[in-house]
């Protein structure tokens, strides 16, 4: 249900305490034994607040300890690179790891101004120090939540592919940080601030510069600037705050900051669908300012705090559903990139939308159809083998025009920009774009709902296999596909999803709440579509075996 307040801006009292938060950072003391409170990677690191002794000093401690041990286990001894977003409990995590990684005599290279660092900046320096290196390979660190609310606080960790660690790093990291916390944290390595910076390990990296400096190499600037697209870029408060400013300045575009503040109460955001602040540049009620100016620009884009997401709103169409804008991008990448392989593929996860999977047909590409998180496209940007990955979640990026890895991770700060370019170079808007593929391909209706389930089902739908889909029709159509397995790589999806030639839907638990998530799609329309909603469930329900 919507919240009556959404897309109205913040008051007061929906405003975090930041002095109470950062207090509950250093004074807050989690129980292990407390699910709740224990060290959890999900598909992008650690989140929790302090509040909630979720993300505490030594929740971090732990965490850094254990990417430090980690780090001697793979031998991975070369800088390791550390950002943090605006997040009030970004900065004291980032002073927490600096500590920590001094102690253990790694070499971290933090921001040369002691700025914001969005989450493409740190995989981008990444893969520029290891170019061509076969030993002594960075890493790097990211101290945000991404778009949650502002008492969240999130770590994750990248190794030296650059992008997000799989679940054999996260598993281990997250079990040897647990365990150090129930140590009472004796194994811990730790020095006084002051101290760690002035050690010999602790050097600056000037991330902002060799990022913006870089675009050229993946992005048509040159078309925007000579075509005079008038830019509105919104950081959302985000760590792209600066970097924004930069990029109009040095490569003369007609760019305009829209708010160049960054406050961590974010006081200046409109509410989101449930109330809350949340810097999700993809939700149209968190984006609501933006898109009331939309008419000011030809382009206006948003970012979420650390800059891995993206938001496109056009003058003709509003904030553009996410699925949209990647269906676009994939059409445009792949016609006008002559320095990408004839065999380089398109990556998507299983709850994309299927527009990606014809325009793909169209172009005669491979599709490789992966499980939900951005990790499962790293080997495949990094070698060149995909020339884009992109989730449902607005988080995507590409290769450079020359057919070499750009960022591993999520670069929002890219995908906005390519709708600039998208727009210089054929006279179209990416919404136009997207009308036309509608035209083509058909106009799909897309939804996600959340259905209730406990504990014990969540870890059944995990796990179930096609025979347990009894139903061979869905919504009136036969069932094509029961997949437990991504096509793409054959990787479990945690869940499952349904084909029909029309239309599908996928369940998978949620790691957070007592619900499942139904993402669904149908070429046949929104009616079409509630149909395969009521279906997925009764079918998820006689699945799990949860049915009277």
């Amino acid at each position: 249900m919507v919240h009556e307040r959404a897309g109205q801006p913040a008051q007061p009292g929906d405003l975090v305490d930041v002095a109470r938060l950062v207090t509950a950072y250093y004074t807050v003391r989690p129980d292990p034994a407390e699910p709740g409170q224990r060290v959890a990677f999900g598909t992008s690191g650690h989140r929790g607040s302090a509040f909630a002794a979720a993300f505490n000093d030594d929740h971090i401690a732990a965490t850094t300890q254990a990417i430090c041990d980690y780090r001697d286990r793979q031998g991975t001894d070369g800088p390791l690179f550390l950002g943090a977003d605006t997040h009030a409990l970004s900065e004291p995590a980032r002073i927490t790891a600096v500590e920590v990684l001094a102690a253990n005599g790694a070499t971290v290279l933090i921001d040369s101004d002691d700025g914001y660092t969005p989450t493409p900046a740190v995989s981008h320096a990444i893969l520029t120090y290891n170019r061509d290196r076969t030993a002594g390979l960075a890493d790097g660190i990211v101290v945000t939540p991404s778009h949650n609310p502002p008492a969240d606080g999130g770590f994750k960790y990248n190794p030296p592919h650059g992008g997000p660690a799989g679940s054999d790093a996260t598993s281990w990291i997250q079990d040897r940080a647990n365990a150090l916390i129930e140590g009472g944290l004796k194994e811990v390595r730790r020095i006084p601030y002051a101290r760690a910076l002035a050690a010999a390990t602790t050097g600056r990296h000037d991330f902002l510069t060799a990022y913006v400096d870089d675009l050229p190499a993946v992005l048509d600037l040159d078309a925007v600037r000579d075509a005079g697209i008038r830019i509105g870029a919104d950081p959302l408060g985000g760590a792209s705050v600066a970097y924004w400013g930069r990029i109009a300045e040095r490569h003369r575009l007609d760019l305009t900051v829209v708010n160049p503040l960054a406050d961590p109460t974010w006081r200046f955001m409109t509410l989101d669908w449930d109330g809350k602040i949340r810097m999700d540049c993809s939700s149209p009620y968190a984006m609501a300012s933006l898109i009331e100016r939309r008419d000011a620009y030809t382009i206006a884009t948003g970012n979420d705090a650390d800059a891995d997401r993206h938001g496109i709103v056009t003058p003709d169409g509003g904030l553009m559903n996410p699925n949209h804008y990647l269906a676009v991008a994939i059409r445009y990448l792949y016609s006008h990139r002559e320095g990408w392989p004839a065999g380089t593929g398109i990556g998507k996860t299983l709850v994309s939308s299927s527009m990606i999977d014809r325009v793909a047909a169209d172009l005669g590409r491979r599709l490789v159809e992966v499980p939900v998180g951005f990790k499962w496209f790293v080997d495949g940007l990094f070698g060149g083998t995909l020339g884009f990955g992109g989730e449902e979640s607005a988080g995507a990026s590409f290769l450079r025009r020359d057919g070499r890895v750009w960022t591993t991770d999520k670069d929002g700060i890219l995908l906005a920009l390519l709708a600039s370019e998208i727009t210089a170079v054929t006279g179209s808007t990416p919404s136009q774009h997207y009308g036309e593929l509608t035209a083509r391909f058909g106009d799909p209706a897309y939804a996600r709902v959340d259905a209730p389930a406990t504990r014990e089902q969540k870890a059944v739908l995990a796990k179930l296999s096609p025979e347990q889909v009894t139903a061979d029709t869905l919504a009136g159509e036969p069932i094509t596909a029961v997949l437990t397995e991504a096509p793409g790589n054959g990787a479990a999806v945690g869940g499952l999803k349904v084909c029909t030639d029309s239309a599908w839907f996928a369940a998978r638990p949620s790691g957070t709440e007592d619900v499942y998530k139904v993402y669904a799609e149908s070429f046949q329309g929104a009616a079409h579509l509630a149909e395969v909603q009521d279906e997925a469930r009764a079918l998820v329900s006689d699945a799990l075996g949860a049915r009277g």
